[in-house]
């Protein structure tokens, strides 16, 4: 199963879900589909500019745990 890790990360960087959302170019709702981990998919683009805009790695954000 794939972890999200978003809301730690952004926690970290003291960043709002509203600001965040607004740097990266998508909707609060899409985003806290993000936070929450009930996204099916992500973008490359999508999950590039979330790096950018959080200075952090994909592996900061997504993490792989054993059901």
């Amino acid at each position: 199963m794939i972890q999200v890790n978003l809301d730690v990360v952004m926690a970290k960087r003291k960043i709002s879900s509203k600001e965040l959302a607004e740097e990266i170019g998508i909707s609060n709702a899409n985003l806290s589909i993000l936070k929450t981990g009930k996204a099916k998919a992500i973008r490359f683009s999508t999950l590039n500019e979330i790096c950018e805009a959080l200075a952090c790695q994909p592996g900061d954000i997504l993490e792989y745990v054993e059901e």
